[in-house]
């Protein structure tokens, strides 16, 4: 388990890295595609076998199915080799069979997209505003207080600021650390800020 540092890649208002990803969709996933489309994206570095991020599946497809103007991608940044349940196809069957619902779940299999991004920890949560048609950080930070897999959270903290942010209002909230497993990197594709 480790808890996302405070030292963060993206600062609030940094223009978001781009992507384009295979999905378990069969299609490529470019973070341009929702520009059109959605005020708001909730980029969250996830996988199948973290406990941790097990947990938040529920409150990532509830999130998903509650705002209209927000899609919830999840990216998948792990070694198969080292988490085989990690792998694309095991994905696949997760979003099939209805445990994931969300707008999209997409594989980062060089890593690239989770080390631009900073993420350290799956679950990993990076709320991204539409600003007129460039995507930049609001939000880096948990989804809820509920810190264990076993807890129930007593606050939806990301709700309440999607909610502000679909209202037009400032975000400002401090960023409060995800914790979660530990990105699973291939030896020797630890990013710079990774020790």
């Amino acid at each position: 388990m480790v808890q996302m540092e405070s030292e963060d890649v993206l600062a609030r208002g940094d223009e978001a890295p781009p992507f384009s990803l295979p999905g378990v969709d069969g299609e490529l996933h470019a973070l341009a595609d929702y520009a059109d489309e959605y005020d708001a994206v909730l980029v969250v570095f996830t996988c199948n076998h973290c406990p941790y991020a097990q947990a938040k599946f529920e409150e990532l497809n509830r999130l998903a199915d509650e705002f209209e103007d927000l899609a919830v991608v999840g990216i998948n940044p792990n070694d198969e080799t080292q988490y085989p349940e990690d792998d694309a196809e095991t994905m696949r069957e997760w979003v099939e069979d209805g445990r994931i619902r969300y707008d999209a779940y997409l594989r980062d299999e060089s890593q690239a997209v989770a080390a631009a991004y900073g993420a350290t920890c799956t679950p990993d949560p990076f709320l991204l505003g539409n600003d007129e048609g460039t995507f930049r950080l609001v939000y880096h930070g948990r989804l809820d207080d509920a810190m264990n897999p076993d807890d129930d959270p007593s606050e939806r903290e990301m709700a309440a600021i999607v909610d502000r942010l679909l209202a037009g209002e400032e975000i400002d909230d401090e960023f409060r650390p995800s914790r979660g497993c530990s990105i699973k990197w291939r030896e020797g594709n630890e990013p710079d800020y990774w020790d």
